[in-house]
Order: structure tokens, then C-alpha cells, then sequence
């Protein structure tokens, strides 16, 4: 299972146009889409779990294309280093 960033969205993005977008290239096991508090509205980027070669295809398939008059930026996810949050 691989984890996808998702980058550049529109505002209207919602779970059920981006499961659409993907599901040419395979099942999305999961996905998270980060909103606004306040609005409600997609803040511009999310996280998917495909498997690792759907993940690839999607990757090829999808990266630098046009989504709702955006280009998408699409990227494994990295792994974080150290903990969470700041250091004092």
C-alpha cells in the first residue's frame, strides 16, 4: 500500500470527484481530503492509499494534468522526520 500526496486542488474538490479521477487506474483504498475549518472547502491538497502499482500508474497517468482547471501535483508521500511538531 502506498500513500499519495495530492497538491493543487480546487476549493470544490470532494472525495467522490477525486475517488472518480483515480479509479482508472485502480482502487483508492483511502483518502483524506484537508478542509477548511471554517468553510468547509478543500484547503488545496489530500492524501490517498493505493496499491504500489496503481499508485505508479496514477502517478504517470495524472501528475501535471488539468483537474477542474488546476495542473495536479502528485507525489509519493514522504516520510516524516523526528517527531511531531516543534522542538524547544
Amino acid at each position: 500500500m502506498k500513500k499519495l500526496f495530492v497538491g493543487s486542488l480546487p476549493p470544490t474538490a470532494t472525495e467522490e470527484s477525486l475517488t472518480e479521477l483515480f479509479a482508472p487506474y485502480g482502487t483508492v483504498r483511502s483518502l483524506r481530503l484537508v478542509k477548511d475549518l471554517f468553510s468547509g472547502q478543500c484547503k488545496g491538497f489530500g492524501f490517498l492509499e493505493m496499491e504500489g502499482h496503481e499508485a505508479r500508474a496514477a502517478i504517470a497517468g495524472l501528475d501535471g494534468k488539468s483537474f477542474e482547471g488546476r495542473m495536479l501535483k502528485i507525489r509519493f508521500e514522504a516520510p516524516r522526520k523526528g517527531g511531531r511538531g516543534r522542538r524547544r
